[in-house]
């Protein structure tokens, strides 16, 4: 009996399509062709692969709370339960009144459809929720365009199509089923795809809130989403919704009474419209949002090839749970953005990023621009990464890199208190190259300081950043070793390039980006320990299901001595008794290291520090480019500098992202076990004149190495 109904209503199918398609006169269908129509139509496919269809992915923070939201179709999947009774009733009654009485192809509404296409009547179109479902299912699963447009032609072989799917999927699915699936998929304008969106869009409630004249309004929208668009044609929105209440009134779904007290309600007086912010744009951090996805992009971890990772956001549906601490990022955007407001006439750029030591989790990125792609303030480049990860070709590092030669300097064992002499100017002759190239001599080297010149250790060398010093005292280590720390710390030149190994290294001219900058510092308050750098900590499927993130794969990139001995030098710029000490300003009230950084003409300056449980590094320039937009003599944030230097800005800038970060939290001291070397090696903050490996006052806690919680 089934087989008989079905094979009835095949033929009634072919009969409306051919005619509808004007391929043969109405009384020629019957005897042969017939027969070979129905043959032909039950040869074609029945198994229609269910696409996945594209949602919102959402990004969320460290500790779990929403911060951005992604999406190529505007859509949240709900089972229909939570879809209110009177939403489905509404979809029935204005797009197939008898979808619970056929069997996917209504032979009624073939008929009329037929006639509409005979003559151009204006009747009910003859599709069937089924039917329109098959054709959403094969446009979102067409794997190019051509398959898609195939899938909304209005010929008689997609129409055969259409209706041998939708004959087969009233067998697979219940009706329920089928109409939950085709109140996910349709799309409602406004550019919400699905009900839910689209509830959320034009009533900010969720499609189980729906009342009546609510629901009679989103049912009218699928017809001509944009044309009955309530938000942009209101009278069209309010006959069409009419419409709908009409033909609930017929299906007995409610009463006159009902109809006529939900057409009295105003359209303008239901809309209570809202719009997700789509991709980093509009998030609380755009240009840390923006780095979360170049990560995925980039990464095989998260799919063999970039149409695959692709792929994967494209589909959506994703929880992407991040590195990112809220309160952390509040105060580095507030921080750069005082410093130098986005739309500052000077054009200056200021950007600092955050890094959780012995993770490489990174906590913030900020700049102080929005994000754009024209006008003043605006910019889609993150000055903070690398250009792999939407960066620029990075800015040079200035004599933050100083610290990479303390590391190879207490490595070999260097005399701290060994006195240099470092004049004012002073010409280098003996560097050599690295690896093939060790015998090569590099040209004279000449070098001038910026601060103070005279004879120096290396405490007071590193606290008054004294050029001639340390270019001397690389000498000692040769440029091959300090460049290895840098690399094993994860450091590269921003264009990906390796870090060039020349006598210039320790002064920085090699161009990176401040978050490697930031993650290598993170390494040195780890006791070496390198970690790369992390932003997303774990990835969650519509369905539950995890994918796999990058592991941390920790490395010791130096020897826990001197990379405690770096710590020590560096507590000196901050905390030490040397009243030149270039980073005096930036005591944050509990222990600290940390290092200026400024380059020739100050074309870019720096600061990068640490505590035990946090690392940052900050970085002010000109986008334009540094050498001839320098900062030598420049009004920024109605400040006149001659010139900038790094704890001019930056450091100010560290300072106050640092305190509102750890704002809260137990400060952590340090637990030093520095090498000894062949002199007296001590922390100039705490135990001037002691030769101890750990100092009395970092012992609160030796032996651990926890850290507090950044929140």
């Amino acid at each position: 009996m089934v087989r008989a109904v079905t094979r009835l209503i095949t033929l009634a199918v072919i009969a409306g399509v051919l005619v509808a398609g004007a391929l043969v006169p109405a009384v020629g269908i019957g005897g042969g062709l017939a027969t070979r129509s129905l043959e032909g139509f039950e040869s074609l496919p029945v198994t229609l692969r269910t696409p996945t269809l594209a949602q919102q992915t959402v990004f969320e923070t460290a500790d779990g709370k929403p911060f951005a939201t992604l999406y190529y179709q505007n859509r949240i999947s709900v089972d229909i339960s939570r879809i209110a009774p009177v939403m489905q009733q509404a979809m029935v009654a204005i797009e197939d009144s008898r979808f619970y009485q056929h069997h996917g192809v209504d032979l009624r509404g073939t008929l009329r459809g037929v006639l509409s296409t005979l003559t151009g009547a204006q009747v009910q179109g003859g599709s069937t929720i089924t039917q329109q479902l098959v054709k959403q299912m094969l446009v979102a699963g067409a794997p190019d365009a051509a398959a898609a447009a195939a899938a909304t032609a209005r010929t008689p072989a997609r129409k055969l199509r259409e209706a041998r799917y939708a004959l087969a999927l009233e067998r697979e699915l219940t009706k329920p089923q089928i109409l939950q699936a085709y109140l996910n998929i349709v799309y409602f304008g406004g550019g919400a795809y699905g009900v839910e969106a689209a509830s959320r869009r034009y009533f900010s409630k969720h499609a189980s809130e729906l009342t009546l004249p609510e629901a009679a309004l989103l049912a009218g929208l699928v017809q001509q989403p944009t044309g009955y668009d309530p938000l942009l044609h209101p009278e069209a929105a309010t006959a069409r919704r009419a419409a709908v209440l009409a033909h609930m009134v017929q299906m007995h779904d409610i009463t006159q009474a009902q109809a006529d007290a939900a057409n009295r309600v105003r359209v303008v007086d239901l809309l209570h419209p809202s719009s997700i912010p789509n991709g980093c744009t509009g998030s609380i951090a755009p240009f840390f949002c923006d780095y979360v996805v170049q990560r995925i992009r980039t990464d095989v971890t998260f799919g063999p090839t970039l149409a695959a990772r692709d792929a994967l956001l494209r589909e959506g549906g994703l929880r992407i749970r991040t590195t990112l601490v809220l309160k952390a990022q509040k105060a580095a955007q507030k921080a750069v953005d005082r410093a130098i407001p986005r739309t500052d006439p000077s054009g200056k750029a200021a950007a600092i990023t955050l890094v959780r030591p012995g993770s490489g989790d990174v906590v913030a990125m900020a700049q102080n621009r929005l994000w754009g792609t024209s006008g003043v303030g605006m910019t889609t480049y993150n000055y903070n990464t690398t250009m792999a990860y939407g960066g620029t070709r990075g800015m040079q590092a200035g004599s933050t890199f100083k610290a990479f030669v303390l590391a190879a300097a207490m490595e070999k064992g260097i005399n701290a208190d060994a006195v240099i002499d470092s004049p004012a100017r002073k010409t280098f002759t003996q560097f050599y190259g690295c690896g093939p190239n060790a015998a090569t001599l590099f040209p004279p080297y000449t070098v001038e300081n910026s601060t103070h010149s005279g004879r120096f250790t290396m405490y007071t060398g590193t606290a008054e950043s004294v050029n001639t010093y340390f270019v001397a005292l690389e000498q000692q280590t040769g440029v091959c070793r300090p460049t290895d720390i840098a690399t094993a710390m994860g450091v590269t030149q921003a264009d990906g390039s390796p870090l060039q190994a020349v006598p210039s290294f320790v002064l920085g001219s090699n161009d990176v980006a401040p978050a490697s900058l930031a993650n290598a510092y993170a390494a040195f308050a780890a006791h070496g320990r390198a970690c790369p750098l992390r932003a997303v900590l774990s990835i969650t499927r519509r369905d539950g299901s995890s994918i796999p993130v990058p592991p941390a794969n920790c490395t010791q990139a130096v020897a826990r001595g001197a990379a405690d001995g770096v710590t020590v030098m560096l507590r000196g710029v901050i905390d030490g008794p040397d009243p030149h000490r270039t980073g005096g300003t930036m005591s944050l009230g509990r222990p600290a290291a940390g290092k200026t950084g400024t380059t020739d003409n100050s074309a870019a300056v720096w600061f990068c520090g640490y505590t035990p449980d946090l690392a940052g590094c900050a970085w002010v320039g000109d986008p334009r480019g540094g050498s001839k937009y320098n900062m030598s003599d420049v009004v920024i944030n109605h400040v006149r500098y001659t010139p900038v230097y790094g704890a001019s800005i930056p450091g100010p800038i560290w300072k106050a992202t640092m305190l509102g970060a750890l704002a809260g939290s137990t400060p952590v001291p340090f637990t030093l076990q520095p090498v000894i070397g062949h002199g007296r090696l001590v922390n100039p903050a705490g135990c001037t004149g002691e030769t101890v490996t750990v100092c009395p006052s970092d012992t609160a806690t030796a032996g651990t190495d926890a850290a507090a919680p950044v929140r």
